[in-house]
């Protein structure tokens, strides 16, 4: 027994050295390190890309000024036509009837008053002899101002006739380029009904639809870059022309108007551009995905307080991005927040901050 009581001892301490190990080990196994960042709020805009076509500053409806049928069309859609061009006629026989009409009224009109011119000289004649009476002679007198009248309205109703006569053709007001078109020959038509979109030539504008809620601020002077569909390297600069005071029922969205400035070759009407800009900034917090847990059902993040012991902190997130969430409310400047080794953490748990380069985490 003598022979095995120093081993025995020596067991006794290995195992009270082995356990002290242990408490220490599991002492630290308590304390989980952790990478932080602090709260710093920033105004987050985020970058919007949007995607319009290319539109004439001035276009127009035309149609015709009187109602007929059409007989002969002479352009089309995509035809660029010249100021005054014909681009299409009604037939004019009701309309030249009318004019024929007024010129047969203006012949008879102007016999009557070369009648009564006569007659009211021969009464001007004999009055000083006394062979008429001042009756007969004012009576002369009235009738000639009377067809002389007749012969004005009959003149003004055949200039009339002849000017509603010229509105059988309908021209072009400026140079321009035909973009719609709603009637073909043979078609009657009323008067101010469309026929022809022309959009002038002259100054361009890129035109986008945004929704409501990326204008929050007002429209800045600064320039925009627009740039081609297909070609991204035809651009031209522009700036914000005319934004609509409503919302379209049918998509929701407000129309933008981008003046363009030194149109390039190939950003021709209707080619389709995008433009890219950054909606009104709001007071935002940006943290690394690894921040974000949940507490049951809500986003939450892990805060580290007094003594290095964890709180779980419900948050509200505005945007999720590639790699970071932006948090809208829910956090205060200062506050440190776990960002990596959170997985693990439950209330209360004291921490160990390590830099984050120490646990893998690349900033």
């Amino acid at each position: 027994m003598t022979v095995l009581r120093p081993v025995l001892i020596v067991s006794l301490g290995t195992l009270l050295v082995l356990g002290g190990c242990g408490e220490k080990k599991a002492a630290e196994a308590e304390m989980p390190r952790v990478g932080v960042q602090r709260v710093e709020p920033g105004d987050f805009a985020a970058s919007v890309t949007l995607t319009g076509d290319v539109q004439a500053r001035v276009q127009t409806d035309l149609s015709f000024r009187v109602g007929g049928k059409i007989i002969s069309r002479s352009v089309d859609v995509g035809d660029h036509v010249k100021a005054n061009q014909v681009l299409a006629r009604l037939d004019p026989k009701d309309l030249q009837a009318n004019v024929d009409s007024a010129k047969a009224e203006v012949f008879a009109a102007q016999a009557r008053v070369t009648q009564s011119s006569a007659a009211f000289v021969r009464q001007q004649k004999l009055l000083p002899k006394g062979y008429t009476s001042q009756s007969e002679y004012d009576s002369a007198q009235a009738q000639l101002l009377s067809n002389q009248s007749a012969l004005k309205a009959a003149q003004a109703q055949l200039a009339n006739a002849r000017e509603q006569l010229s509105y059988t053709a309908l021209v072009a007001e400026a140079d321009g380029v035909i973009t719609d078109r709603q009637a073909e020959v043979g078609q009657v038509v009323q008067a101010t009904v469309p026929i022809f979109g022309l959009a002038r030539d002259g100054d361009r504008d890129a035109v986008f639809n945004v929704y409501e809620a990326l204008l929050l601020a007002p429209a800045t002077d600064d320039p925009i870059t627009v740039s081609l569909v297909d070609n991204p390297k035809i651009q031209a600069q522009g700036r914000v022309r005319e934004v609509t005071p409503t919302v379209s029922s049918q998509s929701g969205t407000v129309q933008v108007k981008v003046a363009l400035q030194n149109v390039p070759a190939g950003m021709e009407l209707g080619s389709p551009v995008t433009a890219t800009g950054n909606v009104q900034g709001k007071p935002s917090i940006e943290l690394p995905w690894s921040a974000l847990t949940k507490d049951l059902h809500e986003p939450a993040v892990w805060l580290v307080g007094e003594g290095n012991k964890v709180s779980l902190q419900k948050v509200k997130v505005t945007r999720y991005l590639t790699g970071k969430i932006v948090v809208g409310e829910g956090l205060k400047e200062g506050e440190t927040v776990v960002v990596a080794g959170g997985q693990l953490l439950n209330p209360g748990m004291e921490v160990e901050i390590a830099p984050l380069k120490d646990i893998g985490v690349v900033q």
